[in-house]
C-alpha cells in the first residue's frame, strides 16, 4: 500500500474492502489505488496468468537440490558479498518473529535466516531456499512483485494475492549490478501482526549497502571516486561512486552517482571526468594521491560542486605504471632481538622481527636474506607447502627500499596453464576471445616498482619459463596482443616446494632460468622441525583476534601441539587456531583440546609415529532408545534436547559434544 500514515486498522479495512471489490464484485485495479496502492496493479497481474486467491502456494513444488546448487553457484559473486549483509540485517531484527531472505533475479530463494518461532510457519509457505517467489507462482508478495516493479515493495498482511499468505508482512529491495541489471532481492518476512514500519526502510537500506559492496568488488581494480554534494555524506549509503580507467574514462557509476548526476546508463561509455567536472583528471588524482584521506572540492561542469574522495588500488599506484624507480641503494637492515619482538605488525606491513620468534634455522634463514635487502638480486625460497614462504616474501619486501611500492603475488599452481600467460604478461583489448575490452595489465607491470613474487614457480610451463626469463633478462614486457615492449623495474622473489636442481636435470625446467631466479636461495623449516612452536601459536592468536582479547592455551594442548606431526604446517596450525578461536565463548579466555577440531586427532591416528592425545575426546551420547519408527529428524531432536539439558544450555558445550559447529547448532536449533 502507498499510505505509510494509516493504522494498522484503517489498512486493514482498506485492503479488505479493496479485496472484496476486485475479487467479488471486478472492480478494475486502477479504481482501486487510491486504495491499496500498486498492489491492485499486482493483483491484476496475477489474474492475467490464471492465479486463483483461494490456492494453497504449497501446490508449488520447490526446486530439486542440484538445481539448486546450479543456482547458487551461478550467483556465487552475489552470495559471496550478500552473507554479511544477511547477518547484520538479521541481527537488527532478531526475535522479532521474522526471517531474512535473499533470492536471485527469477524470486528463486537462495539463501534465509530467521527466529526459530517463525521459521516454521515460514517453512509452511516454503519461504526456505529453493522455494520460487515469482509473482507469476506466488502471486502478489513482496519478493515477486519487487521484481515485477523493479522497486521496494512492501506487502502487508490480506494484500497478498493468495489468502493463505495473509498473515505475512514482507518488505522486499531488489539488488541491481553495476550495469543496472537486477542480481536478486533482499527480504524480511513476518507475522503481520507484529509489523514494524521501518522495516521496508531497513531493507532498502541493506540493499544498497550490498550493492555499493558489489560496485566497488566489480571495479576493484580500476579508479573509484566517491562524491556527494554534502560533505557529511561522503562515506555513507547516499555517495555517488563512479569507476574510471587511468585514462579518466568512465567506466561504471553506481545508481546514487546516477542520480546526483542526472545521467543515464546509456551515457556511461560516453562520457570521461573532463566532461564531468571542470578539473584535470591528472591534477585531481595527484592531489588525492598526496593526502588520501582528504576530501577534494571539484567544480561540476553546470556550476555546482561536489565533494570527493579518490580510492586507487595498489596495482595503478604510479610506481606501477612504470616510472623508473629510484635506484635501489643497498640497506642494512639490523635484526631486533627476541625480546623486542612483536607478534603481529601494524599497517598491514611485516617485518622480519614478526617471524624471528626462536627458531635457529628460521633465524638464520632470515639473517642471509637480510644481506640481500635493497640489492638487485633475485632470492629463491624454498620449502614444503604451508611453511610461510609468501609472508617470508612480504617480509623481505617490507623492510627493503620498495616496501612503499605494490607486492604482487602469482601462484604459478594455482592457475590453470592457458591463463598463466595472460595473468602474467596481461593482454590488450580484443587479444583474445573472452578479453575484456579494456584489456588487462600483468603482474610483471603491477609489481613495477616493487616486488613481484612467483610461488611454486616450479609448476610453471616450460614455454613460459622462456617468455619469463626473456623478461629478466631485457627487463622488458609486451603484453598479449601488443607490440610494443613496455619496461618494467622489479625485485624478484620465487618460491617452491619442488627440487628445482632434479627438475632441471629431468628437463622440467630450464637450467638458464635456474640460474636466473638462483641469486641467493633460503630454505625454511616445516614446523615440525622448529624449536619456536609456543611462540607461533601465540603469534596466530594475536593475529586472529587483533590484538584485542587475551586467550591462553592450556599446557596440554600447547605439548600436543610441539609433539604433532604437522602435515600443514603452519597453514594447517593458523587453520586449527582460528577454528579454537571462533569456537570459544565471549566468556572463555582459554583454548583446550574440546576446542581443536576433530580432524587433528584423526591425522594423529593415522600417522606412523602415533602419540598420546593432550585429553580425551568429548563424551559420548547416550540417547534413549528408539521409540517404535521414529524418523531420524526426531532422533536427532532428542539428542540435541538431551545434550544441550545435560550441558546447562550452554550452546558452545553442546555443539562440541555433538561435533558439529555453533553454527549448525543453531541451524538445527532454527529448524527445530
Amino acid at each position: 500500500m502507498e499510505n505509510p500514515l494509516l493504522s494498522v486498522e484503517q489498512r486493514d479495512v482498506r485492503v479488505r474492502d479493496a479485496r472484496t471489490a476486485f475479487f467479488e464484485q471486478g472492480a478494475p485495479a486502477d479504481a482501486l489505488v487510491p486504495m491499496v496502492g500498486s498492489v491492485a496493479n499486482s493483483w491484476s497481474r496475477c489474474v492475467q496468468v490464471g492465479l486463483a486467491a483461494s490456492a494453497h502456494v504449497a501446490d508449488v513444488d520447490p526446486v530439486s537440490d542440484s538445481q539448486l546448487r546450479e543456482t547458487r553457484d551461478r550467483n556465487a559473486f552475489l552470495l559471496s558479498h550478500a552473507r554479511g549483509v544477511l547477518s547484520h540485517l538479521y541481527e537488527q531484527i532478531r526475535s522479532t518473529g521474522s526471517v531474512v531472505v535473499l533470492s536471485d533475479g527469477n524470486g528463486l530463494v537462495l539463501e534465509g535466516m530467521g527466529d526459530a518461532d517463525f521459521v516454521s510457519r515460514a517453512n509452511q509457505v516454503a519461504l526456505k531456499a529453493g522455494a520460487q517467489w515469482g509473482e507469476g507462482l506466488r502471486g502478489t508478495n513482496a519478493i515477486g512483485t519487487a521484481i515485477a516493479e523493479q522497486r521496494p515493495v512492501e506487502v502487508v498482511g490480506a494484500e497478498h494475492f493468495f489468502d493463505c499468505n495473509a498473515f505475512l508482512t514482507c518488505s522486499a529491495s531488489p539488488i541491481f549490478d553495476a550495469g543496472g541489471q537486477l542480481m536478486g532481492v533482499l527480504d524480511i518476512s513476518g507475522d503481520s501482526r507484529s509489523h514494524e514500519r521501518h522495516t521496508l526502510g531497513l531493507v532498502r537500506m541493506s540493499a544498497q549497502l550490498l550493492e555499493k559492496r558489489l560496485f566497488e568488488a566489480e571495479f576493484g581494480r580500476e579508479i573509484l571516486v566517491f562524491f556527494h554534494p554534502r560533505m557529511e555524506y561522503v562515506g555513507s549509503l547516499q555517495e555517488g561512486v563512479l569507476a574510471f580507467n587511468q585514462g579518466g574514462e568512465l567506466l561504471g557509476a553506481n545508481r546514487c552517482a546516477l542520480e546526483l548526476l542526472k545521467l543515464t546508463r546509456n551515457m556511461l561509455r560516453q562520457l570521461d571526468f573532463s566532461l564531468l567536472f571542470d578539473q584535470n583528471f591528472g591534477v585531481f588524482v595527484d592531489r588525492s594521491m598526496r593526502d588520501p584521506h582528504a576530501l577534494s572540492s571539484l567544480p561540476r561542469r553546470h556550476g555546482d560542486r561536489v565533494y570527493a574522495r579518490m580510492n586507487m588500488p595498489a596495482a595503478l599506484m604510479p610506481s606501477s605504471r612504470c616510472a623508473p624507480a629510484p635506484a635501489p641503494t643497498p640497506a642494512k637492515v639490523a635484526l631486533a632481538p627476541a625480546r623486542t619482538r612483536k607478534a603481529a605488525c601494524g599497517d598491514g606491513r611485516v617485518s622480519f622481527d614478526c617471524l624471528d620468534t626462536g627458531d635457529a634455522r628460521m633465524g638464520a634463514a632470515i639473517q642471509r636474506a637480510t644481506r640481500m635487502v635493497g640489492k638487485d638480486i633475485p632470492l629463491l625460497i624454498l620449502g614444503e607447502s604451508g611453511v610461510g614462504k609468501e609472508m617470508f616474501a612480504k617480509a623481505f619486501h617490507d623492510v627493503g627500499p620498495r616496501r612503499t611500492a605494490p607486492f604482487v603475488a602469482l601462484n604459478c599452481a594455482a592457475i590453470p596453464e592457458n591463463l598463466i600467460e595472460s595473468e602474467l604478461f596481461g593482454y590488450l583489448g580484443g587479444a583474445f576471445t573472452g578479453a575484456r575490452k579494456e584489456g588487462y595489465t600483468g603482474k610483471i607491470q603491477q609489481a613495477c616498482g616493487g616486488t613481484l613474487f612467483l610461488d611454486e614457480i616450479g609448476d610453471m610451463p616450460l614455454n613460459l619459463q622462456a617468455r619469463l626469463l626473456r623478461v629478466l633478462q631485457d627487463r622488458v614486457v609486451t603484453p598479449l596482443g601488443g607490440a610494443k615492449p613496455v619496461p618494467v623495474d622489479v625485485s624478484l622473489v620465487c618460491a617452491t616446494h619442488r627440487n628445482l636442481v632434479d627438475a632441471v636435470k629431468t628437463g622440467a625446467f630450464r637450467q638458464d632460468l635456474y640460474y636466473r631466479v638462483n641469486g641467493l636461495t633460503v630454505t625454511l623449516p616445516s614446523l615440525r622441525e622448529r624449536s619456536d612452536i609456543r611462540a607461533i601459536v601465540a603469534n596466530i592468536i594475536a593475529i586472529e583476534t587483533d590484538g584485542m582479547r587475551e586467550i591462553a592455551v592450556s599446557e596440554e594442548v600447547l605439548t600436543f601441539f610441539e609433539r604433532y606431526r604437522w602435515p600443514g604446517n603452519i597453514r594447517q596450525m593458523h587453520n586449527a587456531l582460528r577454528v579454537a578461536v571462533a569456537l570459544l565463548d565471549d566468556d572463555e579466555d582459554r583454548i583446550d583440546s574440546t576446542h581443536l577440531p576433530e580432524e587433528l586427532f584423526a591425522m594423529e591416528s593415522d600417522s606412523d609415529e602415533p602419540v598420546e592425545r593432550a585429553e580425551p575426546r568429548p563424551r559420548r551420547i547416550d540417547v534413549a532408545p528408539l521409540q517404535g519408527t521414529e524418523s531420524l529428524e526426531t532422533i536427532e531432536k532428542r539428542a540435541i534436547e538431551q545434550v544441550l539439558e545435560e550441558e546447562g544450555g550452554n550452546v558452545s558445550a553442546a555443539a562440541r559434544r555433538l561435533g558439529i559447529s555453533r553454527n549448525t547448532l543453531y541451524r538445527k536449533l532454527g529448524r527445530m
